[in-house]
């Protein structure tokens, strides 16, 4: 007897630590028919599971309207297979906040946490930010920032009939969808994240993040809906998964004042340690864009296996503020951009990297050691490395490249433009010459096995196949231009030393180059 009680108590014991303690929100009252709202309900379990120590708040099959819910410590959200917690379409029933840098009120989306740790969001089961809710969705929203008065086609600057590419014209709407603050120790797997408002899975100031499998898909036409987003994380994996934003489908950057949330830190640290691998993304603005106005540094980000297709920008790499980009990886990556009407940042360059200053009195922050290895670009516009006189791009290397230019249906429209947006002053969307590759203001720049196929590029925009100027030592090397012209240079090169290539004196020009 004494036996088989000690038998029964081990066997609790193990099965306690195999499943925890569960708690489902169905026995709180919440009501599954997408119409009654179950915020207090859903919340109610929250509480009674982080009270008890923590454990897995459970979500059955069926649609629940929710506003604002708050995760806390040591607990797993886990939604199974046709689970499915749906924003309300009423903003009264999203929590508010005051951020520190803003005079207005914002809200919360659907989820957030702040200064937690050991929190989970799994399953089978979708997240839906019912966008339906927030957009106008038969306008379309007007060039702002930068306005189009410098562009090629002034007014007619990505003009279209009707919506077109979007983006259309937003109502007041939560803000991040889902938000962790300063947390530790963050898990989101495998679920579905659709039709956020606003940008849609948010880490700011978390350090240890995993994100494995989950797929997150919005509307490609609303702004401002970013796939995921890090600012100021650390030791972060982010893998095998499949984003569709009508913005940035990935975002890496430091500090910036404008992204602060209660529970952010204040202590300025960097992005850092962040591994990005096997992952499908389109984008209406860039794929992946690391930096931007930030006040600290981002570094050591590796990217690998990455397909980047239906986009506006592939990769964009930019220094606006202070903060610096250092030590970025990018390889066995496959990228597919076109032009677009309406205000989306990105004018179909399928590699970008820009360091302009952004802020008055504030030299723009350095980028310095990209390696850019097995790389394959199908665009409708070049490669743009665009530095500048007192911050230049340094030490940077493309190996094993296929970069191959096409025409577009919108180069009447859009064509023949460099947007560099987010710079200080008005001239941020201009006019300008184009190449397939074109470099200014950079100090050590290899290429290596690169094949540039550019004999569908409009010759109304293209001026060279590849154009490096204001320079610091340039190395070349199995350089293929197809077609390769004999009666002038598909490549030229001006105001730089430290020129070595293989490359023949055929197609090949210079000026004040030692």
């Amino acid at each position: 007897m004494f036996t088989k009680i000690c038998f029964c108590l081990i066997f609790y014991l193990l099965a306690s630590e195999i499943h925890p303690q569960s708690f489902n929100i169905r026995n709180f009252g919440a009501v599954g028919n997408g119409v009654v709202l179950n915020t207090k309900t859903i919340q109610g379990a929250i509480d009674s599971c982080a009270g008890s120590g923590g454990g897995t708040v459970y979500v059955p099959a069926g649609i629940f309207l929710t506003g604002t819910l708050e995760l806390r410590s040591n607990i797993n959200l886990c939604l199974e297979n046709g689970a499915e917690l749906k924003g309300s379409p009423d903003m009264t029933d999203y929590k508010k906040y005051q951020s520190p840098h803003a005079s207005e009120i914002s809200h919360y989306g659907v989820l957030f946490a702040s200064n937690g740790e050991n929190i989970s969001i799994t399953g089978q089961g979708t997240i839906n930010g019912n966008e339906e809710a927030f957009f106008e969705w038969d306008k379309a929203k007007s060039i702002e920032w930068g306005g189009t008065k410098f562009t090629r086609q002034k007014e007619k600057f990505r003009e279209s009939s009707g919506i077109g590419d979007g983006p259309v014209v937003p109502k007041e709407r939560p803000r991040q969808m889902i938000i962790f603050s300063g947390c530790k120790n963050v898990m989101v797997r495998d679920v579905k994240i659709e039709k956020s408002p606003f940008w849609t899975l948010h880490f700011a100031d978390c350090d240890g993040v995993s994100v494995n499998g989950i797929k997150i898909w919005n509307n490609l036409l609303t702004p401002n809906s970013d796939g995921i987003d890090m600012t100021s994380c650390s030791n972060v994996t982010i893998s095998d998964c499949d984003i569709r934003a009508g913005d940035d489908a990935l975002v890496v950057v430091g500090y910036a004042y404008h992204y602060e949330l209660p529970g952010y830190n204040d202590l300025r640290h960097p992005s850092e340690n962040i591994c990005i691998t096997n992952c499908n993304l389109q984008s209406r603005s860039s794929g992946i864009r690391i930096g931007f106005i930030d006040q600290n540094s981002v570094r050591n980000i590796h990217i690998s296996n990455v397909n980047i297709t239906n986009s506006n920008r592939g990769i964009g790499i930019f220094t606006r503020g202070e903060g610096s980009v250092e030590n970025v990886t990018i390889s066995q990556v496959t990228i597919e951009t076109r032009l677009h009407t309406g205000d989306w940042w990105g004018n179909g360059e399928p590699i970008h990297i820009s360091t302009v200053p952004g802020e008055k009195d504030v030299k723009p922050g350095r980028i310095k050691g990209l390696t850019f290895r097995d790389i394959t670009c199908t665009s409708e516009n070049g490669i743009l490395i665009y530095g500048c006189n007192e911050t230049p791009i340094e030490d940077v290397s493309f190996e094993n490249l296929k970069l191959k230019i096409t025409g577009s249906k919108l180069n009447s429209v859009a064509g023949g433009n460099i947007d560099l947006r987010g710079a200080l002053g008005d001239k941020q969307l201009f006019e300008s010459d184009l190449s397939a590759f074109g470099v200014s203001d950079v100090k050590n720049i290899s290429l290596n096995n690169v094949t540039i196929d550019w004999k569908d590029a409009d010759k109304e925009f293209f001026k060279y196949a590849l154009h490096i100027e204001d320079f610091i030592g340039v190395k070349l090397s199995g350089i293929t231009i197809t077609p390769l012209s004999n009666d002038k240079p598909v490549m030229f090169f001006e105001n730089g030393s430290l020129l070595q290539t293989d490359m023949k004196k055929s197609g090949f020009g210079k000026k004040n180059v030692k």
